[in-house]
């Protein structure tokens, strides 16, 4: 049997975010630009967890900013998401069940990003100098 984790409260926060810049830039799917500048607009795990890698969760937050494009398309209710946003989550699942919590937070869903390496928030991830062995330094020395 399979158990359907949950989000915590700030990763909830920050997939109102997500959900915002969509529906904002008039794209009609979640990618992983969305995610990162979600994760990056407030405080979190995430954020936290940046900072302990000695990266700025705002210049990240800017830079996510000036690559999301104006798209054309209608808002609607529910927006796709693309298959790398799918593999992060779905990386932050595993993560999430490996730590033994049944909660995914924002932290394992940065990892995931950071994890799949492609899309538009693994290039700015990269751009900063930012990798998936630094965040999981950082993470095992606060964890």
């Amino acid at each position: 049997m399979q158990v359907r984790l949950t989000m915590t409260d700030d990763l909830r926060q920050a997939m109102v975010q997500v959900k915002q810049a969509a529906v904002h830039h008039r794209n009609n799917y979640i990618g992983t630009e969305h995610l990162l500048w979600g994760l990056t607009a407030e405080d979190n795990t995430a954020t936290r967890l940046l900072r302990a890698a000695g990266v700025s969760p705002e210049d990240l937050h800017r830079a996510v900013g000036a690559r999301l494009s104006m798209g054309a398309s209608q808002a609607a209710e529910r927006i796709a998401w693309t298959p790398y946003s799918r593999k992060a989550m779905a990386i932050a699942e595993e993560r999430a069940e490996a730590a033994g919590s049944a909660r995914i937070d924002c932290d394992q869903l940065l990892l995931g990003l950071a994890q799949i390496g492609r899309g538009v928030a693994a290039g700015v991830l990269c751009d900063a100098g930012v990798d998936l062995a630094t965040l999981d330094d950082c993470l095992g020395r606060s964890g």
